[in-house]
C-alpha cells in the first residue's frame, strides 16, 4: 500500500498542468488537498487528514521545482535553429483511394517551384496538408473532388531543430508546448520528424510564440 506522500506524488505527476501550476505557486494548497483527498484515500486504503495531504504537497513542491527547472533547461539549451515561415494554409481531407494520386500530382507540380512549403501528414481516417499560400489555388484545383473537411488560412509556422538525443529524453515536446499553452497560443497543427518539429499557428500568434521560445533559450544560456 502506498504512503500518503507517495500517493500525492503519483496523483500530481499524472496531471502535468497541475504540476506546472504548483511549481508556479498558483494553487491554494488547502483547497487542492481537499480536492485530492478522495483519490489519495483510495490509493492508500484509509482515511487521511487534510493536513497530511497539505504536508505532502509542501514537501513535494520544492522537488517539482528543481525537476521542472532541470528538465526545461536540458530541453531548451539543446534547441538548435528556430525557423519561422509565414503565409501558410492547412487542409484536412478524408482518406480515399484517389487521395494518394492527388498528392503525387501536387508534388509533381511543385517540385520545381522555389520557396514552396508542402507537407502531408496521414492519419487512419484523415490526411492533413500544409502548404504555402501561393499554391492554395493549385491545391483547390487538384483536390477538388476530394472530401475537404477543413481549410484554414492565415497561418504561420515555427520549426525547431532538436538534438539527436531528444528521442530518449522524456518531456521534450511537453516542455515546449507548455510554454505556448501558458500564453494561450493555440496550435493548429504539429508536424514532426526525428530531429525537428514544426508547430503551425495563427499569423496573429506567431510573434508571441517566437518571442517565448527565443526568450526561454536566452534565459537558459545566461
Amino acid at each position: 500500500m502506498l504512503t500518503i506522500p507517495n500517493a500525492v506524488e503519483e496523483v500530481i505527476k499524472k496531471k502535468p498542468f497541475l504540476e506546472g501550476a504548483l511549481v508556479e505557486g498558483l494553487i491554494n494548497l488547502s483547497a487542492l488537498a481537499r480536492q485530492l483527498k478522495p483519490e489519495i484515500e483510495k490509493k492508500v486504503g484509509k482515511e487521511v487528514n487534510d493536513s497530511a495531504v497539505i504536508m505532502a504537497l509542501n514537501r513535494l513542491v520544492p522537488r517539482l521545482e528543481l525537476m521542472s527547472a532541470m528538465k526545461f533547461k536540458k530541453v531548451v539549451e539543446n534547441i538548435g535553429d528556430i525557423i519561422v515561415r509565414s503565409n501558410l494554409a492547412d487542409y484536412a481531407f478524408v482518406n480515399s483511394p484517389t487521395l494518394y494520386e492527388r498528392q503525387a500530382m501536387l508534388l509533381d507540380r511543385v517540385r520545381t517551384m522555389k520557396d514552396v512549403f508542402c507537407t502531408f501528414s496521414q492519419g487512419i481516417y484523415e490526411t492533413t496538408l500544409v502548404v504555402s499560400s501561393t499554391i492554395v489555388g493549385l491545391v483547390d484545383e487538384i483536390f477538388a473532388d476530394e472530401n475537404n473537411i477543413a481549410k484554414t488560412v492565415d497561418l504561420s509556422s515555427i520549426t525547431v531543430k532538436l538534438p539527436a538525443e531528444n528521442t530518449i529524453c522524456p518531456g521534450v515536446y511537453y516542455s515546449i508546448f507548455k510554454e505556448l499553452a501558458w500564453d494561450n497560443i493555440n496550435i493548429t497543427e504539429v508536424i514532426s520528424t526525428t530531429n525537428e518539429f514544426t508547430v503551425v499557428i495563427s499569423d496573429s500568434d506567431i510573434h508571441r510564440a517566437f518571442t517565448i521560445l527565443m526568450e526561454a533559450k536566452r534565459q537558459v544560456s545566461i
